[in-house]
């Protein structure tokens, strides 16, 4: 049972680095300000996976859909309420 806690943190923080070209290319259409709050974000949830692998806690394999869901949402919220456009 250790051996899949382990796996599943790391896969979570495996899945985490994945989520980082999405938060760079948010520059094609977000401004400036808004891009330092999303990678601000991404290092926070960075250390969040971090934190799991080192608890070997399986709940690390929430962070990248946390991090994809809050990407996600934060660009769609832009371009819809401040319109950012692509």
């Amino acid at each position: 049972m250790h051996v899949v806690k382990r796996v599943a943190s790391w896969l979570g923080l495996a899945g985490h680095l994945c989520t980082l070209p999405f938060y760079l290319s948010s520059g094609l259409a977000a401004p400036l300000w808004a891009i330092v709050v999303l990678l601000a974000l991404w290092l926070a949830l960075l250390g969040v996976s971090i934190l799991a692998v080192q608890a070997r806690s399986p709940w690390g394999l929430l962070v990248p859909a946390v991090a994809v869901g809050a990407w996600l949402g934060g660009v769609s919220a832009g371009e819809a309420f401040l319109g950012w456009t692509a």
